[in-house]
């Protein structure tokens, strides 16, 4: 393909890349504009992403989203939030003819249960507004183009595009093989930008093999989960945690992951450690022992910590601890109390590594959120280039924050870039 002409590429046609098309061509037609919107993605067939999401049903966002729900600069992302919210989302997928259904958990998905709804919902859209698709054409480099007109040259593996203005919406490194390597990265650095260290997140944690995790496989429970990173605790939270073959996941451990990976990626030393009674303190629990013991004192040590966890756990920490579960807790010697009172209530996960960037939902890190006007997602050091979506620093716990994200930068883009359009042309009269 020789060099064409376009007024607005899109570099990336993920969740991000895909609203912020949409969203250009729609405000583009309330502004009256014909513009030639160019939407490019490296990969041979779109969504991947998108289809992989919440399970294969695509958690399209949540009930209530605030800035507390991301990490980054708050201030901006509280900002960006506000000015597309989540009943604008549901708004417009319905639109789309998308109906969303909320569950008990808070995430809102399609009520068909099926990502590829939401999917082909998109692609149609932006082809209802004659948007150009080009799959399997890979951006290998963005280059300024200087003069008066300005604009973009993009180099790719089907040939050369000029452009107006480039909305880049490449993603993270999360997932790699659905085509966000993180690249992005480096096309936003051959710009100008910086990009803030990034490490996976909303990533399940592989433990040390001496631990019980693949006798509890499958098993889930309630915990409370502390990071610290030296020696100050940066996070604490409680959820479900997920006993794998491998070590640990669930929700409360893809939430707190960022902390664990971002650290280890600095080489700074941290912690993770578990409270597996998070409603009591390990003085309270000393005084339920005391308790069970005086009321109880022939029952055995699992059948009496069965009243708080599951036997099956009680068991494992029984035997990774050396203490007999039949012991009868009138028989139990302080000492291996105190051990067992340690570990229900503060005990340290061993965590060798992170499930890397194929099992990380999110990218932690990536071109700072200052770098851009949170009023149009216009970047600061480049005009006429604007960011969408995970290439830019801002993370959300899991539950569909980060989708959410990316219909509220996309929508954002999309907006401003036509508004930014029609201005150049009347500029130019």
């Amino acid at each position: 393909m020789g060099n064409d002409r376009h007024d607005i590429a899109v570099i990336g046609a993920g969740a991000a890349g895909l609203a912020a098309s949409i969203f250009t061509a729609e405000a583009a037609a309330k502004e009256g504009l014909s513009l030639r919107i160019l939407l490019l993605d490296g990969a041979k067939t779109l969504g991947a992403k998108i289809l992989v999401s919440g399970g294969g049903r695509c958690n399209v966002t949540h009930d209530v989203v605030t800035a507390t729900d991301f990490f980054g600069n708050r201030h901006i992302i509280k900002n960006v939030l506000a000015a597309f919210p989540v009943q604008a989302t549901i708004d417009w997928f319905a639109s789309l003819g998308v109906d969303l259904k909320c569950e008990e958990t808070g995430k809102l998905f399609p009520v068909t249960d099926k990502a590829r709804t939401v999917l082909t919902a998109l692609v149609n859209r932006c082809q209802e507004l004659g948007v150009v698709i080009r799959p399997d054409h890979r951006v290998a480099e963005v280059a300024c183009l200087a003069g008066s007109e300005g604009g973009f040259l993009i180099h790719h593996t089907q040939g050369v595009t000029q452009a107006k203005k480039i909305i880049l919406a490449t993603g993270g490194r999360s997932l790699p093989k659905t085509g966000s390597d993180g690249f992005g990265y480096e096309l936003a650095r051959r710009l100008g930008h910086h990009v803030h260290a990034t490490a996976p997140a909303l990533t399940p944690l592989v433990l040390d093999e001496t631990v019980f995790h693949k006798d509890l496989s499958g098993i889930s429970q309630e915990v409370e989960l502390t990071t610290t990173v030296q020696g100050q605790i940066v996070d604490r939270r409680t959820g479900s945690l997920l006993w794998t073959h491998f070590g640990i996941s669930g929700p409360v451990v893809m939430d707190a992951s960022r902390f664990w990976t971002s650290a280890h990626e600095k080489g700074e030393p941290v912690d993770l450690c578990v409270n597996f009674l998070p409603a009591l303190t390990q003085e309270a629990a000393r005084q339920w022992f005391m308790k069970q013991a005086a009321g109880s004192p022939r029952r055995s040590l699992t059948k009496t910590l069965a009243h708080l966890v599951t036997e099956r756990f009680a068991e494992s920490l029984c035997r990774y601890l050396g203490i007999s579960g039949q012991t009868a807790m009138a028989q139990l010697p302080r000492k291996d109390r105190d051990r067992l009172l340690a570990a229900l209530t503060k005990f340290r996960l061993p965590v060798q590594q992170d499930r890397g960037w194929n099992y990380a939902e999110v990218t932690a890190g990536g071109v700072p959120l200052e770098e851009i006007n949170f009023r149009t997602m216009e970047s600061k050091l480049v005009p006429g280039l604007y960011l969408a979506g995970e290439i830019l620093d801002c993370d959300g716990r899991i539950g569909g924050f980060n989708f959410q994200w990316a219909w509220a930068t996309g929508w954002l883009a999309g907006k401003a870039v036509s508004v930014s359009m029609r201005a150049d042309g009347e500029a130019r009269r």
